[in-house]
This record gives structure tokens, C-alpha cells and sequence, in this order.
């Protein structure tokens, strides 16, 4: 088994390289309105996928105790969409002494703004062996939180006015989120001694939406004529998103693992995921409609278009080293546990 998880990790690693090798050479393929058209494959039936795995693979109870796990939900979503976005405002007052061009920084507030994706987080939750459970409610539940708190984010740290089709958005999660769980998760009841018998691949499904998401996301990222910056600017900013986010996770993981934080190691998994990763899918239709005709649009939304392939990459990389650390954790507390 051990095995057969390490040629799986490798072959999802090249899996990552050739999707990212596949975008650059044919970008076209990918992008929004391409023969792929992932603005129907990947925004509704990927993220349906993901959900309906999701549910079909996570046991009842431990959804169920998820939902009463209060201080792991308020840790996330205040680190989320209050201290994210206020520690990166105070940070670009630094920054705004720098030659950077000013867009682009604002660009990296719009980043803090936004709330957590419905996909990357729960699968490379799911990836570790993290609380699952817990990454679900809080992508789902972040995401509609962001649909009304990021506008008001945004009008508060850049300025603007517009009315945001709360509605339309909402319904566009309840569809690819809320459902295909609920489905899974009644489906499940009447096929849950043949998925425990024949266990099918859950972890091998995800994985490969996974490279889906990333392909389409890079060629987005690829075929966009506003990425065409130069390269300093480029660097510098592709430099500031990484350290960012491995600030954030090493932050999240000293704050969660303090002594008599009350979170398991699974919990912490989840809460490393999902407090650090922002939503490229909610983030730009969001952009789009809060500065609707904004000369500087294109140049706001650069840093949102490299956070999402970034975080997407840093966590595939990081899965086995965080995995290694859950189980090491997890048979310290078996170890230490006294007989009774």
C-alpha cells in the first residue's frame, strides 16, 4: 500500500509538471469560451465532482461532528476574511515606498480580500488525511461568508460602487457545492457496505480534477494579455505571493499546534489549507463586477491570477512533508495515550 501511495504522489507530481507544460504550449485549449470550456467544466462540473466524491467518500458522523466544532470554524474564517486582509493592508504600507506599480499592490489587497476556494483546499486536505470534514464546511461556508464581507472588503481597502448579484452566486454555490454533498452523502447510505467492501479510488478522482483545475487555471493564466508585465515586476511579485503564503501557512500551523489549542492534527491540516488559500473562481467575477470599467481591472487581477496557481502548486508540494508530520503527530498521541 505504502507503495502503491508513493507511485501515486510521483505520478501526481508529473501530472502537475505536464498540465503547467500543456498550458504554456497550448493555452488556448483551456481558457474560458476553449474547446475544454471551463467556465461550464471546471466552475460547475469539476467543483460538483469534487463535492459528490466528497460526499459519497466522508462518513456521516464525521460530517455531522464537523459542524459542531465552533472554535476551528471561528479560527479560520476570522484568520480568513478579518486578519488575512488587514495584515496584508499593513503590509503594502511598506511596500508602497517600493517602485512596484501600484495597481499591482493593490491587487495583492484585493488577494486578502477574497474568501476561500470550494476545491484546492478540501483536496489537498483529503491528500494529507487532514480533517476533511472540517475543510468542507469551512470552503463552503467561507465562500458564501466572502460572497457578502469581500465586496465590503474591497470597497473598504480600494474604493468603489456596485451593486454585486448576491443571488446569482449564491445559487451558483448552493448548485455545485451544497447539492452534489448532499447527494453523495445519500447515495452513500445505500451503497456504504459496497464502498467499504470494494473502497474505490476517492483519492485518485480528486487528484486527477485537481490537474484538471490546474491546466485550465494556468492556461488562463497564459492566454491573459494582462499578465504581459515585465519580467522584474513579475518576479518580485511572483516572489511577494510565495512568501506570503508561506507565511500564512507556518503562521496557521504555530498558531494551531500551540499547547492547549484544543485542534488534533487533522484539524490543523485543515485549518493550514484553509485559511491560506483565496478563490480565483469567486475572486474574479467579483473583481469584475465591483470595479465594472476600472482602467486598472487588468492590472488588479494579475496577483489574483498567480495566488491561485501558486497556493494550488505550494500545497501539491507540501502534501507529503504535512503528512508525514500528521501521522508522526498522531502516533505521539497514541503513544503517550495512557492504558486503561
Amino acid at each position: 500500500m505504502r507503495l502503491l501511495e508513493r507511485m501515486r504522489k510521483e505520478w501526481f507530481m508529473i501530472g502537475i509538471v505536464l498540465a503547467i507544460a500543456g498550458a504554456k504550449l497550448e493555452p488556448s485549449i483551456g481558457v474560458n469560451g476553449g474547446p475544454l470550456k471551463p467556465e461550464i467544466t471546471v466552475s460547475y462540473i469539476a467543483v460538483a465532482t469534487i463535492f459528490f466524491n466528497s460526499g459519497l467518500s466522508l462518513k456521516t458522523e464525521e460530517l455531522t461532528s464537523a459542524l459542531v466544532h465552533i472554535k476551528l470554524h471561528l479560527f479560520i474564517q476570522i484568520f480568513t476574511l478579518a486578519f488575512f486582509p488587514a495584515t496584508i493592508w499593513l503590509f503594502l504600507q511598506l511596500l508602497s515606498i517600493t517602485p512596484i506599480n501600484e495597481w499591482l499592490l493593490k491587487g495583492l489587497q484585493t488577494v486578502g480580500c477574497m474568501p476561500p476556494p470550494v476545491s484546492s483546499a478540501v483536496i489537498l486536505t483529503k491528500a494529507v488525511g487532514g480533517n476533511e470534514a472540517a475543510a468542507i464546511f469551512n470552503s463552503a461556508f467561507g465562500s458564501f461568508l466572502g460572497i457578502v464581507i469581500t465586496p465590503m472588503l474591497l470597497l473598504l481597502f480600494l474604493g468603489s460602487s456596485s451593486s454585486v448579484p448576491f443571488t446569482s452566486i449564491f445559487s451558483q454555490l448552493f448548485m455545485t457545492v451544497v447539492v452534489p454533498l448532499i447527494i453523495g452523502q445519500i447515495v452513500r447510505r445505500y451503497i456504504k457496505d459496497w464502498l467499504e467492501r470494494k473502497k474505490p479510488p476517492f483519492g485518485a478522482i480528486s487528484s486527477s480534477v485537481l490537474l484538471m483545475i490546474i491546466y485550465t487555471t494556468f492556461c488562463d493564466t497564459f492566454s491573459n494579455p494582462n499578465i504581459d508585465l515585465d519580467k522584474f515586476s513579475l518576479i518580485l511579485i511572483l516572489f511577494i505571493i510565495f512568501s506570503i503564503q508561506l507565511s500564512f501557512m507556518l503562521l496557521t500551523f504555530l498558531f494551531s499546534t500551540r499547547n492547549n489549542s484544543g485542534f488534533t492534527p487533522a484539524d490543523t491540516v485543515a485549518i493550514i489549507f484553509c485559511s491560506t488559500h483565496k478563490s480565483l473562481t469567486l475572486g474574479i467575477p467579483m473583481l469584475k463586477i465591483v470595479f465594472a470599467g476600472h482602467e486598472h481591472l487588468s492590472l488588479i487581477s494579475v496577483p489574483l491570477l498567480i495566488y491561485h496557481p501558486v497556493q494550488i502548486l505550494l500545497g501539491s508540494v507540501l502534501v507529503p512533508t504535512i503528512k508525514s508530520w500528521m501521522v508522526s503527530r498522531q502516533k505521539g498521541v497514541k503513544l503517550t495515550r495512557p492504558t486503561v
